[in-house]
């Protein structure tokens, strides 16, 4: 899913730091696969990120 990139808006947890801009691996059944600051992915619900480029929608 290159082109997606979204910023974390929850609190800072282990995996995910509030406010930093994280790439989309891709997205599953609606949630995004994030590499975390664990350097392991997981799947993260939408809600809890904001995207900030979506390239793939981008029309030029």
């Amino acid at each position: 899913m290159a082109g997606l990139k979204v910023k974390y808006i929850g609190p800072d947890l282990v995996a995910l730091t509030s406010g930093k801009v994280y790439d989309v691996i891709s997205v599953e059944k609606g949630w995004y696969r994030i590499m975390t600051e664990l350097e392991e992915d997981y799947l993260f619900p939408p809600e809890a990120f904001e995207i900030v480029e979506d390239t793939k929608k981008s029309i030029q």
